[in-house]
């Protein structure tokens, strides 16, 4: 059955394009309101959704003795007059509604008074649902707080929780409080400070070997990352640091490690089986650090993601880093997140903001995880382009009060 839906701005349009698409014989089959995209949130303006069908045999209130284009005129301006008096809630209580097609020989009374007829029964059914539902106007958006929502979805922050955060703000303003965009700005700021958490740098205790591994999905940089946190380690702290990689899937990822510690004078280990992961560890237990790299995985992969759990469980880390791309979406983020967190994950390391267009992602992200964040990363070079996660700083980052510099 061919079934078709039909969106416009008022119901006159919708059935236009009914008539115009499917015929005088076609059966409306539902309406609907829909809101316009994040102006309704405003305005409170919304289009009218049509489901219609030639197909459907629903027989008419009237006679079809022959179609006339200036009564379907007349009939669908009419049907428009009726919409603006009764509501759109007329259309939706209706059900299953047949455009009448009308004779140009004396129907047109026929028509009107039946319709009138009709539109009596409606008139009494939008009452029955009109009572004790009335619609809530939503309060004018001051001039300020619309320039704050603005923001944050130039920022990629999602309608929902632009609004969530917005309504936070008004809530804890007073009327002049609204009128002050610094300071409202400030403490949206501080709102979404509460929403991140941070674990601060790795740190190794006294007399401790401290055990961190990178995991995540392919491409997510997790191999220049360690060779940043080892250059940190070793050139800045002068901490005795080792490399163990689990990467033998990946084409030349075993050699672009090595030639990092090799640069930088680290001893570096390959593991494929528990019980070299067993002697790797035991080899380095005398270190104040040992960075493991992973190969990476799809979060699709439930055969991957397993073998890595093995080789997690067998060397018991004190950290799991689950490395993420900043550009990736939000979904991509937050399935990988779902998917690696069997495998013990402690927090998240945001890798490439110097390539992403906005961190509106980044709120959603540690809130559906339940995450800290422990880094970020904003370029390519080594040792540098990376720095310990701080709330405040990505906080400004997220309202564009601070950019990132690669």
């Amino acid at each position: 059955m061919d079934v078709r839906t039909f969106r416009a701005r008022t119901m006159h349009d919708a059935l236009r394009l009914v008539r115009h698409e499917l015929g005088p014989q076609a059966a409306v089959l539902h309406t609907r309101e829909l809101p316009r995209g994040l102006w309704t949130w405003f305005t409170g303006a919304r289009d009218i959704e049509v489901t219609a069908s030639a197909e459907v045999n629903v027989p008419s209130h009237f006679s079809d003795p022959g179609p006339s284009p200036t009564d379907d005129e007349d009939a669908v301006a009419e049907m428009e007059s009726t919409e603006h008096e009764l509501g759109h809630e007329v259309t939706a209580a209706v059900g299953l509604v047949r455009l009448p097609a009308l004779s140009e020989h004396g129907y047109r009374s026929r028509f009107h008074g039946a319709r009138k007829e009709q539109l009596s029964e409606l008139d009494s059914l939008v009452e029955q649902l009109s009572r004790g539902r009335e619609q809530p106007q939503r309060p004018e958006l001051p001039e300020s707080l619309f320039h704050l929502f603005t923001d944050l979805i130039d920022a990629e922050l999602s309608e929902e929780f632009a609004r969530e955060l917005l309504d936070r703000v008004r809530s804890g303003a007073s009327g002049d409080d609204l009128n002050d965009l610094m300071l409202l700005k400030a403490r949206l700021a501080r709102f979404i400070e509460e929403e991140i958490r941070v674990t601060g740098p790795i740190e190794p205790a006294p007399g401790e070997c401290r055990l961190v591994a990178m995991v995540g999905p392919t491409g997510v940089g997790k191999t220049t990352t360690i060779a940043k946190l080892a250059a940190n380690q070793r050139l800045r702290e002068h901490r005795r640091v080792g490399l163990i990689t689990v990467d033998t899937y990946r084409i030349a990822a075993v050699e672009q490690l090595r030639t990092y510690a090799d640069i930088m004078d680290l001893p570096m280990e390959v593991v494929s089986t528990p019980r070299e992961m067993r002697a790797a560890i035991q080899k380095f237990s005398d270190f104040d650090l040992v960075l493991m790299d992973t190969a990476g995985r799809s979060p699709r992969d439930e055969v991957r993601i397993q073998e890595l759990k093995s080789l997690l469980h067998e060397a018991q880390p004190h950290e799991v880093h689950l490395v993420l791309s900043a550009v990736a979406s939000l979904p991509q983020m937050q399935k990988a997140a779902e998917k690696f967190a069997r495998v013990g994950v402690t927090s998240l390391l945001l890798t490439k903001l110097d390539e992403a267009t906005g961190l509106g992602n980044l709120l959603p992200l540690v809130r559906s995880s339940r995450l800290p964040l422990s880094y970020i990363t904003n370029g390519q070079n080594v040792p540098a382009d990376i720095e310990p996660a701080e709330r405040r700083k990505l906080a400004r980052i997220v309202l564009g009060l601070e950019r990132i510099h690669a």
